[in-house]
């Protein structure tokens, strides 16, 4: 692959990257709630849902959605209740981001596969890694060139770029903890996150199918 296309395509998956999301706001409340030990699985579960994106995108799964009404329909529906599900329980105090002290210890901790299957269907079902994949991904790919070869560099870039934001905005969020407890800091931005989660839900519910 030429070198200006690779740094055009890290530039635009930077952008996705670090733009503020439903990825974004699990890594922070897995690290201020959990420290290292609850981001890590949350963060491996993200880059196993963008992968699974990557390689849908890559194996025209995209292309059956688009022509199955239906299918195309049924998805949606089913990611959107579920980020919807996440945004409720978080703005109607059913799941706090970062729980004070004593009712923390009260809590018992996430297991690791719990975090990682949740942050997994988050990753598959956002709206943003989605029109990525399906849109974005696919205008970097040379048809000229041996497709596996570019599939594993261009996913592997945006995965290695996921990693490290989460784990640095779980880490950042693990070292400001006690800020997060506060229980009026607990309460905007449990609204904060369940706004963005709800957010996300109602745009994939308007996600609409390429006409064609």
């Amino acid at each position: 692959m030429q070198t200006a296309t690779l740094l055009t395509y890290s530039l635009v998956a930077a952008v996705s990257v670090v733009s503020p999301g439903p990825a974004t706001m699990l890594a922070i409340r897995n690290g201020a709630a959990g420290g290292v030990r609850a981001v890590l699985p949350s963060t491996l579960g993200n880059v196993t849902g963008l992968f699974l994106l990557s390689a849908a995108a890559m194996l025209g799964l995209g292309v059956v959605l688009q022509s199955s009404a239906l299918l195309f329909t049924l998805v949606k529906v089913a990611g959107a209740a579920y980020l919807l599900y996440i945004g409720l329980r978080h703005l109607l105090g059913r799941s706090n981001i970062a729980p004070p002290p004593e009712q923390a210890a009260q809590l018992a901790p996430r297991r690791a596969s719990r975090l990682y299957l949740e942050a997994a269907l988050v990753a598959t079902m956002n709206p943003k890694p989605i029109l990525f994949f399906t849109a974005l991904f696919p205008q970097f790919l040379a048809a000229s060139e041996p497709l596996l070869p570019q599939f594993f560099i261009l996913t592997g870039i945006f995965m290695g770029m996921s990693l490290v934001s989460l784990l640095a905005y779980g880490a950042l969020a693990h070292r400001a903890r006690r800020l997060l407890r506060q229980p009026r800091i607990v309460t905007w931005l449990n609204r904060l996150v369940g706004s963005i989660f709800v957010g996300f839900g109602v745009a994939l519910l308007r996600l609409k199918r390429a006409a064609g």
